[in-house]
């Protein structure tokens, strides 16, 4: 038997929980510590998830146990600090995003990462989502035609009304200047560079919907593919989905090509419907476990089989600030009212 990669976890808040469950369904994983500033939550979450220590200082248990990787599921502005304990000490890393608090630092962290020489993935795990894998899939095989026409996706959430917004999970969103875009919707810009490629250009309507919160809400996001496609982004937190688990595929999907449409439905469903015939359902499999289809295993997954075989990442830091400047670019669509050409967000 082969022996395991050894990976020490840091962050034991929100997300924490969803990360832990999926390393202990990989077997060629031990996580052999979790760290945590607070040491009383780090003990809690070390316990449910059969994790034989914990800490509170990162650096130490690295020098002193040379893990293979490290997990850092923590806010991202902690994420340059992590990541250079790491990559100082030659340690492999995946991220959660947003990978920084804004794109200088990003780029230092993908730069520093660089240098030092290790396997450096953002933990992105929307384009994992076992839907958007499938309309993947059948875009490849031409199911609704070899032109893509339009990507429309509508996102409500439903938490983020209210005196009380977002602190019983992610109480930091309510202090961020960028909250719905630079935390939700970079999920989307790289979910819609997965299935459409390139960007050229965007345009941005923000808008900020509860006052109790410092950033935006709201977004109305368009993007213009150089394929011709056209990509838009309906989102909201305020306002509530009429489905009872608005966080399983997070809205409703509109793929349209030339030849047909490919829809998503809030219940993980997917249709096509051919030109000229009926809608039909697509079977696929998916399934209501740990995160939204169960994506953050297999983001996890893949990481590992990538450091295992020597294979490149989906995310790479290098890939991943592509993303990042899609996003500068619609904030200063937003700030300007006026489309931006992508890399010329200044």
């Amino acid at each position: 038997m082969k022996p395991r990669l050894r990976g020490v976890a840091v962050g034991a808040g929100y997300f924490s929980p969803f990360h832990l469950e999926a390393w202990n369904r990989i077997s060629e994983v031990e996580i052999i510590a979790l760290c945590d500033l607070d040491a009383e939550k780090a003990g809690t979450a070390a316990r449910r998830f059969d994790i034989n220590r914990t800490c509170t200082e990162i650096a130490k248990i690295l020098d002193s146990d040379r893990p293979d990787f490290v997990d850092i599921i923590t806010p991202p502005a902690s994420h340059l600090s992590l990541c250079r304990v790491a990559a100082e000490r030659g340690i492999n890393i995946i991220c959660q995003k947003p990978l920084a608090p804004d794109i200088d630092q990003a780029r230092e962290i993908v730069e520093l990462t660089r240098q030092a020489d290790v396997r450096f993935m953002v933990h992105e795990n929307f384009r994992f989502q076992p839907w958007h894998r499938e309309i993947k899939k059948l875009l490849e095989r031409g199911a609704i035609g070899e032109r893509l026409h339009s990507l429309y996706f509508r996102c409500r959430q439903g938490d983020g009304w209210g005196e009380d917004a977002y602190l019983e999970r992610q109480p930091y969103f309510r202090t961020m200047p960028r909250m719905l875009l630079h935390e939700t919707g970079i999920h989307y810009i790289d979910t819609f560079r997965f299935l459409a490629g390139h960007v050229d250009s965007v345009y941005a309507i923000l808008r900020r919907l509860n006052p109790v919160i410092k950033g935006e809400d709201c977004a109305l996001m368009v993007f213009q593919f150089a394929s011709g496609a056209v990509g838009v982004w309906d989102a909201n937190r305020y306002n509530e989905s009429s489905d009872p688990d608005s966080r399983y595929t997070f809205g409703d999907f509109t793929v349209e090509g030339n030849r047909g449409t490919i829809r998503l439905y809030p219940d993980g469903r997917l249709t096509v419907q051919r030109l000229g015939e009926p809608e039909t359902g697509h079977t696929y499999s998916h399934e209501r476990r740990n995160f939204s289809g169960d994506c953050v295993y297999f983001t996890q997954r893949h990481f590992i089989d990538a450091l295992l075989n020597g294979l490149p990442f989906a995310t790479p830091g290098e890939d991943y600030l592509k993303n990042l400047e899609i996003e500068e670019a619609f904030y200063a669509s937003a700030a300007g009212g006026r489309p931006v050409l992508v890399g010329q967000a200044g």
